[in-house]
């Protein structure tokens, strides 16, 4: 079961503010910049845990101050390609400006990219990097600029997604394995597509536990997300289709959600082995920057309920980013 950090919060004084019925808390009273204590990591950490993903708002965190906050929590990923916007002298920061360069290196506008990548409303909706046979633990993200509206994040919380499912359902998808492959939510373009030749070149597959359990609370979460897996295996492909989908739209309810309006300076940390979000698409016609910064802790290979761990299928070899 999960912890109730309510007596760590105290003497770290450090208040938590849920802001949602089942995910979601501000915290307020710690400024991460400054040399954390220990008892501050360990009401932070419970809070995460709790709440699946925490905010702060009016931080002042450099490159090299939000990598020593990460720190604390776990071994932070060096990620081995990134794009020209994230910062050269931290390989740890991926900054998300990245992203608007994918659509014209592979000879289309960005926003026909998106498109091609959300090409069904449950599209967009996943974990970071949940192909690979060890997802990172967490991220946290830091905004520098933000629309002066739009650009809001969603999350869900899978702990309760799958809490919620009737008793038989449960025990039905709980002895099931999924597929989860890099790049098969995209809908290639007719003909030849270098996007498309891209993922293939770079590919990288898993098979998880449809349900795993939680290495720190215990939880039992379901291990769905919109965009990386391709099918429940061991079924045929229609009778997948039709489960995916019912458990996608569990996933998603949105009694099971929080929504965050972005500032500059606000931080953002999640549990990405518990939850899946939903990066805005609303704010492009804006004309406004939406600059932020993205730390990841490197993860477990996920376990089932039944005790066997997730199998790497190509490209996805514990710990080799």
């Amino acid at each position: 079961m999960t912890r109730d950090p309510g007596t760590v919060e105290q003497a770290a004084g450090i208040e938590v503010n849920p802001v949602a019925g089942y995910i979601g808390a501000e915290i307020t009273g710690v400024d991460l910049a400054d040399d954390l204590d220990d008892a501050q990591v360990a009401a932070i950490r419970a809070a995460v845990l709790r709440w699946k993903v925490v905010f702060f708002r009016g931080q002042r965190l450099d490159h090299a101050g939000h990598v020593a906050f990460a720190r604390r929590f776990g071994q932070p990923v060096a990620l081995g390609r990134r794009g020209s916007a994230s910062p050269a002298d931290f390989p740890e920061i991926e900054t998300t400006a990245d992203r608007l360069e994918l659509g014209g290196r592979f000879g289309m506008e960005h926003d026909e990219w998106l498109e091609r990548r959300r090409h069904t409303l449950l599209r967009g909706w996943h974990c970071d990097h949940g192909a690979r046979v060890d997802p990172p633990a967490a991220t946290i993200l830091r905004a520098e600029a933000v629309p002066p509206y739009g650009g809001d994040t969603m999350w869900s919380n899978l702990a309760v997604a799958y809490a919620g499912l009737s008793a038989p359902v449960r025990e039905f998808v709980a002895g099931l394995r999924a597929e989860h492959r890099l790049g098969v939510g995209y809908q290639p373009r007719p003909g030849d597509d270098a996007y498309a030749r891209h993922l293939l070149d770079h590919q990288v597959a898993s098979v998880h536990p449809l349900v795993r359990v939680h290495p720190e609370t215990g939880e039992r979460v379901l291990h769905v997300n919109g965009y990386y897996v391709e099918r429940i295996v061991d079924v045929s492909r229609a009778e997948s289709r039709a489960i995916l989908d019912m458990l996608l739209e569990q996933a998603v309810r949105p009694e099971y959600t929080v929504r965050f309006r972005w500032e500059p300076g606000s931080v953002a940390f999640w549990d990405n082995r518990a939850t899946i979000h939903l990066a805005p698409s609303d704010h492009a016609h804006l004309g406004a920057p939406r600059i932020m910064h993205r730390v990841m802790l490197a993860g477990e290979v996920p376990v089932g309920v039944d005790g066997r761990p997730s199998e790497p299928i190509i490209g996805s070899e514990p710990g080799c980013w």
